[in-house]
């Protein structure tokens, strides 16, 4: 019988079924940060358990962490205790833990495959739902909520509903500009916020196999915004090449056999998949939201749409939005003047996002009344950023570089962005208040926040390129 990639690596891991329920799923890699553990560790202990396997946990705080002065003890009280919760829960449970200052500390999504702790055919869990960035690598990586954390530490199993599957195929090759954080914008804003709810995604077509590591991360980040349970890529050549010799990779013989075994994670030909949607690269232009979800998207050469064709549901919840953010129907947002630029996050902090922005602002300058938090995912980032020069081009344009975390993604740290003012970000969620209580987010990608950052306004990036 023929199987999707998905298919294959969950019936790997089946340990039971639970007749007209869930099925209990071995788990290879549990990520902990300091926000959706304190409980589950609690729960372990008020029935005096242990982690069951707990050379497969790795834990590492990021989103409370500020992005300066990390060596010096965290000013906002409840930060402090979450990260420290945090170390003295992995000390107690003997977990490995990545802390501040560490050089393997950074996002967890980004951590991960960098380190080479993610690897093909895994199953990979988190107490976070950006947990779905994983898939890039092959594996079938999901968030789960916090009591389903501590089913995990103590079985190393969870009990999850089988979801359905869906291919999502981009065929064609992508134009200038155009980068995985556009492809993902562009699907939300075809298939909205829910359109691949219930179902696990899997990328194909010939501009998804043109994306580069980094930008299948990036784009994987991304279902959960489509309701996905989660989404991934077939591993290939440029997985493999990206995996080989990083730090928990395997190595010498174990990384031929690995190598073997990941050479077969690919759908079958004749696999047939619940649902399957085809978009066209050539209809892809760079990409901007101007709502309050990260479906509200469009060219940003477009203009924002018009109430005509909308219900009168649809026409409410999109006039509210609009009052939030500012904006008409009709007008562009081309020229807009911006406040604020956020280059990072789990979706755009890896190295590739930082050469991207450098590119564009090689040889300007920094807006002068512009904002500007460019935050590495990880300090691995931060020295890939430092050897190759892009510090000092940074620098040059008038920008500084923080020190790693989930930074201005969401407001759990110092990087709020204050009330009615306009981010151009290249997070994952543009919600009411998700950087701060009356904020306004516009998520673009690195090259379009760039070029907000240089000209001050919403600008297309090919025009500066």
């Amino acid at each position: 019988m023929a199987n999707t990639l998905f298919d294959k690596i969950w019936d790997a891991h089946v340990v039971q079924k639970v007749e007209e329920g869930p099925t209990q799923l071995y788990i290879d890699r549990l990520y902990c940060h300091e926000v959706t553990s304190p409980q589950a560790f609690e729960g372990l202990r008020s029935r005096g358990l242990k982690c069951f396997r707990p050379e497969r946990i790795y834990c590492m705080p990021d989103h409370n962490t500020p992005t300066h002065d990390q060596d010096k003890p965290i000013a906002d009280p409840v930060s402090k205790m979450q990260v420290d919760t945090l170390a003295k829960n992995a000390a107690d449970f003997g977990l490995a833990h990545f802390g501040m200052m560490d050089k393997r500390n950074g996002i967890i999504h980004v951590v991960g495959p960098e380190r080479g702790l993610t690897l093909p055919g895994m199953t990979i869990v988190c107490g976070d739902s950006h947990t779905s960035t994983h898939g890039a690598m092959g594996a079938v990586a999901f968030g789960i909520g916090t009591s389903e954390v501590e089913m995990v530490m103590a079985s190393q199993c969870i009990l999850q509903a089988r979801p359905k599957t869906m291919r999502i195929t981009v065929d064609g090759k992508l134009g200038k500009g155009v980068t995985a954080k556009d492809v993902a914008l562009y699907m939300m804003s075809k298939m909205t916020t829910s359109g691949a709810t219930g179902y696990f995604v899997e990328y194909a077509g010939e501009a998804i196999r043109s994306l580069t590591m980094e930008g299948r991360l990036t784009l994987c980040n991304l279902s959960i915004e489509m309701g996905a349970r989660g989404g991934m890529v077939a591993p290939d050549e440029v997985t493999f090449e990206y995996i080989k010799g990083r730090e928990y990779a395997p190595k010498g013989e174990d990384w031929e056999k690995a190598l073997a075994y990941w050479k077969t994670l690919k759908s079958d030909e004749d696999a047939v998949f619940d649902k399957e949607v085809r978009f066209d690269a050539a209809d892809i232009r760079p990409m901007i939201t101007y709502g309050t979800n990260p479906g509200m998207g469009m060219a940003i050469t477009d203009f924002i749409p018009v109430t005509t064709e909308m219900s009168t549901v649809e026409k409410s919840s999109f006039e509210k939005s609009m009052h939030y953010m500012g904006f008409k129907p009709g007008e562009s947002l081309l020229g807009k003047k911006i406040d604020y630029v956020f280059l990072g996050a789990c979706t755009n902090g890896r190295i590739e996002d930082f050469r991207a922005f450098a590119s564009i602002v090689r040889g300007r300058k920094k807006a002068g009344h512009v904002i500007a938090w460019l935050v590495p995912g990880s300090w691995m980032v931060d020295e890939q950023i430092r050897r190759e020069g892009l510090d000092k081009v940074l620098q040059e344009a008038g920008f500084e570089i923080r020190q790693p975390g989930c930074s201005a993604c969401l407001a759990m740290n110092d990087d709020k962005i204050p009330a009615g003012k306009y981010a151009v970000s290249t997070s994952n969620r543009n919600f009411e208040g998700r950087q701060g209580p009356g904020s306004r987010t516009l998520l673009a990608s690195p090259l379009t926040a760039a070029a907000a950052a240089v000209t001050g306004v919403i600008t297309d990036p090919r025009t500066l390129m």
